[in-house]
């Protein structure tokens, strides 16, 4: 039997999706024959997570699925165990990067990655505590209808079973590594406001994702499609494609990689930062994996907590170091675009130090660039005025360290993907808990 992991990270109060996961995990065991882990790694505060632990207790049982809810005390305990038994110097400082005390959504879905290990899993299938499922009829749209077919099996043998095939026969022999499909409802990063505020502010901050010196129709084009999905329009019946997958048709709300991918590449784990968990969708279509994409878009919402103070400024934050990351990140981008297959050895896996090299060369870049996108959004939100103009003052304080940070993230994940075999190797040895729950 097929097992997997399906895996809800959460810090906040999520107990309807809690609830349709659930179901998706007993659609998954009933009509494809899974074994479903369904993993929640619950970061939330004390009061949230005991109402969590309540629902997950009520879910009625279902035959092949298994509910892990798991706070941070235990996910410490096993990864202390699982650093223990690697053997890795510096143990203090792995835990760290698996388990940081800011928010991480790299290191979230990398512990999600060790303990998909530890349970036996052959992929993990991630969905977002702030998203839900759409309805065709009054049936749900569970994305686990695309996903669970075909991962890890050549794509010669998946390309009978999409709508459409669009990849070359070159990698026909290669395995399915991931399959994906984006959002629809609102924006993926919580900027709107923004661009009701003023459309060519909102194009210049956004378009600071792009490589420095872009051409204006190349940025242009960028700002039209980032953060977007797949629109509003809502699902009216499937379409599948076997390609390799463009990085902007997915998101990581709706998204399953198969193990040969993640048991040898982690997720960056920089903190507050959002898109640090984009990682793996880029490296699987530089290497010329073959994926799934499809039509079985999740639908997107936001929590209240981002339109509170701090919300707010903890979300910009986070953006703005987003746009900080892509100066290391495009170079890695590019350098693995030039490697395209030679990122694979003999058995089709990616060579894990062909991308520690990529990132080392990444920390030597010159941070004029950044510089210059730290230059461009005092400017634009001090245009904007109100709280804008207000974190663009507390964002002049923070320029060094924010700096110093982004090329840190990278040393950091660095190091990380070096670690990783060695901690993949012990959570295969090691239980979720003391009593091997």
């Amino acid at each position: 039997m097929n097992r997997i992991c399906l895996c809800l990270p959460t810090n906040r109060a999520c107990s309807a999706t809690l609830t349709a996961i659930h179901q998706e995990a007993v659609h998954a065991a009933r009509h494809h024959g899974a074994d479903v882990q369904l993993l929640v790694l619950d970061s939330s505060d004390d009061r949230t997570r005991a109402e969590h632990a309540r629902v997950a207790a009520a879910l009625p049982p279902a035959e092949h699925v298994t509910v892990h809810h798991l706070g941070e005390q235990p996910q410490r305990a096993f990864l202390r165990r699982v650093i223990r038994r690697a053997g890795l110097p510096d143990p203090d400082r792995i835990l760290g990067l698996l388990l940081p005390s800011g928010v991480s959504y790299g290191s979230c879905t990398d512990r999600a990655f060790l303990l998909a290990a530890a349970l036996g899993c052959r992929s993990v299938h991630r969905r977002d505590s702030d998203s839900t499922y759409q309805l065709h009829g009054t049936e749900p749209v569970f994305p686990v209808h695309h996903e669970l077919p075909w991962l890890g099996r050549p794509a010669a043998e998946a390309s009978a079973a999409v709508t459409r095939t669009d990849l070359d026969p070159a990698h026909s022999d290669r395995p399915v590594s991931m399959a994906g499909a984006s959002f629809i409802g609102e924006l993926s990063v919580d900027i709107g406001e923004i661009r009701r505020l003023d459309e060519a502010v909102y194009h210049d901050v956004v378009g600071l994702w792009a490589p420095a010196g872009s051409a204006p129709e190349h940025r242009r084009r960028l700002v039209e499609e980032s953060f977007t999905g797949a629109g509003t329009a809502p699902f009216t019946g499937d379409h599948a494609t076997l390609t390799l997958v463009d990085p902007m048709r997915v998101d990581m709300c709706n998204i399953a990689f198969h193990h040969d991918v993640y048991e040898r590449i982690p997720l960056p784990p920089a903190t507050d930062t959002i898109g640090s968990d984009y990682f793996l969708i880029h490296l699987v279509h530089d290497a010329t994996l073959p994926g799934i994409l499809h039509n079985r878009h999740i639908e997107n919402f936001y929590t209240p907590e981002r339109r509170t103070d701090a919300g707010f400024l903890a979300y910009q934050t986070r953006f703005v170091k987003f746009l900080l990351s892509m100066l290391y990140f495009h170079h890695v981008y590019d350098r693995m675009a030039a490697e395209g297959a030679r990122l694979l050895d003999g058995r089709q896996h990616v060579r894990a130090g062909r991308i520690v090299e990529f990132l080392r060369e990444s920390t030597g870049l010159d941070r004029a660039d950044n510089l210059w996108r730290l230059d461009r959004v005092d400017t634009a939100y001090r245009k904007l005025g109100g709280r804008y103009a207000e974190f663009a003052v507390r964002l002049t304080g923070r320029r060094e360290r924010l700096l110093d940070e982004a090329r840190q993230d990278i040393e950091d994940f660095a190091r990380l993907v070096e670690a990783w075999p060695a901690l993949v190797d012990a959570a295969r040895h090691t239980a979720l808990g003391p009593e091997g729950r």
